[in-house]
């Protein structure tokens, strides 16, 4: 088989996975761009319906579609499920954006909209694109992955501002600390750079913390 065969199949195949990501990317837009208000729930999926996390995240869910805000989550198991599970049983809308896994993640059955992805990128676009807060329960390394990832795009205005709800200071206190002792105090970030994260202890405290803050930036740039 010729060399030239080879690059040929190669631009082909490369062709038809751009014809591929651009049909997430519309399919997502399209089942999504009616959202309002929502929130992005992020946590472990390793959490069992016994554990805490898990009955924290679905009074999370359960709080926000009491108040009329749709729940994102990755559409998964665990925290995902929970979250989903609150807002599902609530009587509200619950958005699932599974991403297809070798070990198959399937979606969660909480689900009034569920979205499979193939291509991580694109999936953390609509987890992001949607939201007016995130939520962040203790997890791993997904969770911090999206904790970092987000903070970035919003620390270098690449994305428009909203805050960061860290939930259990028990499980972030620890990070913040590390981060105003390292990072700050030799520079690497400013101060303000924190001002995003918001620890809460309940999940009754998150609506109106969202709330403050949207009429805070408000009032600034009305005042702007």
């Amino acid at each position: 088989m010729s060399r030239q065969y080879e690059i040929n199949k190669l631009a082909i195949e490369e062709s038809w996975r751009m014809f591929r990501i651009m049909g997430e990317f519309v399919e997502g837009f399209d089942a999504l761009s009616h959202l309002d208000r929502a929130v992005t729930i992020y946590g472990s999926a390793r959490a069992t319906p016994d554990d805490p996390v898990y009955k924290l995240g679905e009074a999370i869910g359960r709080e926000l579609a009491a108040n009329g805000y749709t729940v994102i989550t990755g559409g998964g198991p665990g925290t995902m499920e929970a979250a989903n599970k609150g807002a599902f049983e609530y009587g509200g809308e619950s958005v699932g954006l599974n991403i297809d896994l070798p070990e198959e993640q399937a979606p969660n059955p909480y689900l009034t909209i569920a979205l499979d992805f193939r291509y991580f990128f694109v999936r953390k676009v609509m987890l992001v694109r949607y939201a007016t807060a995130f939520v962040l329960l203790p997890g791993g390394f997904g969770t911090l992955d999206e904790l970092f990832e987000t903070s970035t795009l919003i620390q270098t205005y690449r994305i428009r501002p909203f805050p960061i709800f860290l939930v259990g200071s028990d499980w972030w206190g620890g990070l913040l600390e590390w981060l105003r002792g390292k990072s700050v105090a030799h520079g690497y970030l400013s101060p303000e750079d924190l001002d995003i994260f918001h620890v809460v202890e309940q999940p009754t405290e998150i609506v109106p913390a969202i709330e403050a803050w949207q009429n805070r930036h408000a009032h600034a740039e009305g005042a702007g």
